[in-house]
């Protein structure tokens, strides 16, 4: 009787969410810092037209290779869906999911200025917190502070996100990494030829690691970085797994409490939809805190 319940409560979601009027935009905005307009998806909920409530925003981040369409094209229009049956469900909050864009110059939107950090002539971390995030608040309904912001991603998005709420903890209640790229040392994730197209972002990566940063974090940092929750979500078969591992064994060792989930999968959107489901009531959870 009780799994009849739960089916019909599934059925019920699915059909509500169906039902539900959120929208997903694709627009630009300009930046003086890149000298560019950058691109960006946002999805709105169900319901944000029809009063001046305000909202939390979630910040998610695409892979490498992606673009900000990333979750809901090569996703298969996934995190619209979800979101809305999640909404349905109950298990997550009415939210402002905000996707921008990372994507680098050349084939396959690889190589030149692809990834969330600042690198030569290409400042994206400043352009993300200096004018991209304060002109998604100030544009859309948000609620605007750290206990109403999460930021969570993918592979590249994953350990963007990581290092994001590492050096601006002050800015996120909660950071959800998926399958997420933490570091490139030792056994190089990427090449470390200098004609690869990927060379540049391995060495961003490698200059921004979140492994080291924890590493070496001083007590003071610990403690900010305590007001964060975290949780690294990553396949037993993926070849980014140890870093996942490495990394909560390093908050253990610093006391900062983090999640860590690893279950049967690999790099892939199979893995990320499934994590997506968990990731949207982790953020939920988290927000107002």
């Amino acid at each position: 009787m009780k799994r009849v319940s739960i089916f019909i409560i599934s059925l019920l979601a699915v059909a509500t969410a169906a039902q539900a009027q959120s929208r997903l935009e694709h627009l630009t905005v300009k930046s003086e810092i890149l000298g560019v307009e950058k691109n960006y998806s946002v999805y709105l909920p169900d319901g944000y037209d029809k009063g001046d409530e305000r909202y939390p925003v979630l910040y998610l981040l695409h892979g490498a290779w992606g673009n900000h369409k990333s979750w809901n094209r090569d996703g298969g229009g996934e995190q619209p869906r979800i979101t809305d049956e999640m909404i349905a469900a109950g298990k997550a909050v009415k939210m402002i999911v905000v996707m921008p864009d990372a994507t680098g110059i050349g084939a396959r939107r690889g190589g030149k200025n692809m990834g969330y950090f600042n690198v030569s002539n290409w400042a994206y971390e400043d352009f993300f917190f200096q004018e991209f995030l304060p002109a998604m608040e100030k544009k859309y309904q948000a609620v605007g502070d750290k206990e109403h912001r999460a930021v969570m991603g993918l592979s590249m998005g994953g350990g963007g996100s990581t290092v994001y709420c590492q050096r601006h903890p002050d800015m996120f209640s909660s950071c959800y990494a998926m399958s997420p790229w933490l570091d490139n040392q030792g056994d190089n994730v990427g090449p470390g030829d200098k004609k690869d197209k990927l060379y540049l972002v391995c060495e961003a990566v490698k200059a921004h690691s979140a492994l080291r940063f924890v590493e070496q974090a001083d007590d003071a940092t610990k403690e900010k970085l305590r007001t964060v929750k975290w949780f690294f979500d990553c396949g037993d078969d993926d070849f980014l797994f140890d870093q996942s591992v490495r990394m909560h064994q390093l908050m253990r060792n610093a006391r900062i409490h983090d999640e860590l989930r690893v279950r049967n999968g690999v790099h892939n959107w199979e893995y990320w939809h499934v994590a997506l489901r968990m990731a949207l009531p982790f953020a939920s959870r988290n927000f107002g805190r």
